[in-house]
């Protein structure tokens, strides 16, 4: 019986000897007792094991993927669709939807006077956001605002 985990991770924590890993999808985390050339914000596609004997430290097997994550604040406004979106939904509610292709957008209707408040609440949320980016196969997050709607586009 193997103990190894094949999955999607998220890089949070980085140093010449060792990485931390996200599980994009329970969230669990693995220290690396080596880095095998991870940097922080990387999304892998990797099969990981316990080292052994003590079993506290995990090795990397196999990266079959390895991409950079963004996430930033875009001066452009949310579409004419996200404001459509928004439009619909009752103050403070979420609405999700898949892109053509790969990704999502999510569309928030933030209180007008609190939009800014909720892009800097996504913002910080840096390792949330970019855990989600990494479960959804993209490499990039813009986020979009203007009073009232919040877009938050998950893209290729």
């Amino acid at each position: 019986m193997t103990d190894e985990k094949e999955g999607t991770f998220l890089v949070t924590h980085v140093e010449a000897d060792s990485a931390v890993l996200k599980d994009a999808h329970d969230g669990q985390v693995h220290t690396l007792s080596s880095n095998p050339g991870l940097a922080v914000d990387d999304a892998v596609e990797a099969t990981v094991a316990p080292d052994p004997p003590m079993e506290v430290t995990y090795r990397v097997i196999e990266v079959e993927e390895r991409r950079s994550l963004s996430l930033e604040r875009s001066e452009e406004p949310p579409t004419v669709h996200e404001r459509e979106l928004a439009a619909d939904l009752p103050t403070g509610e979420l609405t999700r939807e898949p892109r053509a292709g790969v990704g999502e957008i999510h569309v928030l209707s933030p209180p007008e006077d609190a939009t800014e408040e909720a892009a800097a609440d996504v913002l910080s949320d840096r390792e949330g956001t970019l855990s989600r980016a990494a479960r959804l196969g993209v490499n990039r997050v813009e986020i979009r605002a203007e009073p009232g709607v919040l877009s938050v586009r998950y893209l290729p």
